[in-house]
């Protein structure tokens, strides 16, 4: 096989790599939802606990939860990730930006990525491997059928 062979083959596999990054990233995501929530796998720092239930910082929490869950599944996933990339935007800039210009320093790595990560899965979709793929393609279906009862 030659180079570009090789190079059309992995391009190929782009759709699936869409949904894997989607899974990867929204399995981290919930585990930010329950240390929160359950402090687990550990707890809030500095005393490890949760956050304060029907506080901003618990609400945060359960979009994670929530909203990671839906995404990890692909479910809904447009909307869903719209509104979680929202809720990083409000994050960085309300509690990392205050501090410092750079996410590097300010600690906002991680809302920044997860910002922009949803921000882009809310235009391109889940990808194939999500239960939205199977929805619409279940409605493709249905739509075929009918349009051809009516032939």
């Amino acid at each position: 096989m030659d180079g570009s062979n090789v190079f059309a083959k992995w391009t190929s596999w782009a759709p699936q790599l869409q949904s894997l990054l989607r899974i990867v990233a929204a399995f981290i995501f919930i585990t930010a939802g329950t240390t929160g929530l359950f402090a687990f796998p550990a707890g809030i720092p500095p005393a490890g606990g949760t956050v304060p239930v029907m506080s901003q910082l618990w609400i945060g929490a359960l979009l994670e939860l929530v909203g990671g869950g839906l995404l990890l599944v692909g479910l809904f996933t447009r909307p869903v990730a719209f509104v979680l990339a929202g809720e990083m935007a409000v994050a960085y800039f309300q509690f990392h930006f205050p501090s410092s210009f750079w996410p590097t320093i300010n600690q906002g790595v991680p809302a920044v990525l997860y910002c922009f990560l949803w921000l882009y899965f809310s235009a391109a979709g889940a990808g194939p491997w999500s239960l939205d793929a199977l929805r619409e393609s279940g409605k493709q279906q249905r739509n075929a059928l009918s349009s051809h009862l009516r032939t």
